[in-house]
């Protein structure tokens, strides 16, 4: 699986770290422009600077929150390929509901346990997404049955003409 040739497991960390880190600031600047423009004073150079200044104050904290998101979740892939000895789906599911669960640890047991299943409930749905993704697009190449597949085109049309004769109603109700 190319997905899980990636970067051995230490500088796996530290990659996904830096990743998630980038995600958040881009992503964080991004709404934080969106947001200090529209609370900012009338006027268009007035509504660039209020979404200038909320990009300095916001974009770095959600960067240094999906840091530690990313750091904590890449940790706990690891662990848990190491422990189990195989790379697979398991373990990034394990790991979001981990993650998740270290995340808000502080809060108390019952954030801690919603924020577990979330977590795993995400990256099980990703995961399962990935891999209905890669068997769809895996379907075009796999070989093809010579018993099913017409030998001359021109029997092709023969059969089709004979579906027709017949009618839809004449297959359905006999």
């Amino acid at each position: 699986m190319e997905e899980y040739a990636r970067e051995p497991c230490p500088w796996r960390i530290i990659d996904d770290c830096g990743g998630a880190f980038s995600m958040g600031l881009i992503g964080g600047g991004f709404f934080n422009m969106i947001s200090g423009a529209r609370n900012a004073p009338t006027g268009f150079r007035r509504r660039l600077l209020g979404g200038v200044i909320k990009v300095k104050e916001g974009a770095p904290l959600l960067g240094g929150q999906f840091a530690a998101w990313g750091i904590c979740f890449s940790s706990f892939d690891c662990t848990f390929a190491y422990i189990r000895q195989k790379e697979d789906p398991w373990n990034s599911i394990m790991s979001g509901a981990a993650a998740g669960a270290v995340m808000v640890a502080r809060q108390g047991t019952k954030s801690l346990i919603g924020s577990a299943i979330v977590g795993g409930v995400l990256l099980g749905l990703i995961e399962g997404m990935g891999i209905l993704i890669n068997n769809f697009a895996s379907q075009q190449f796999r070989p093809v049955d010579p018993r099913m597949v017409p030998e001359d085109p021109n029997v092709l049309d023969s059969q089709q003409l004979q579906g027709e004769e017949e009618g839809l109603f004449k297959k359905m109700f006999q």
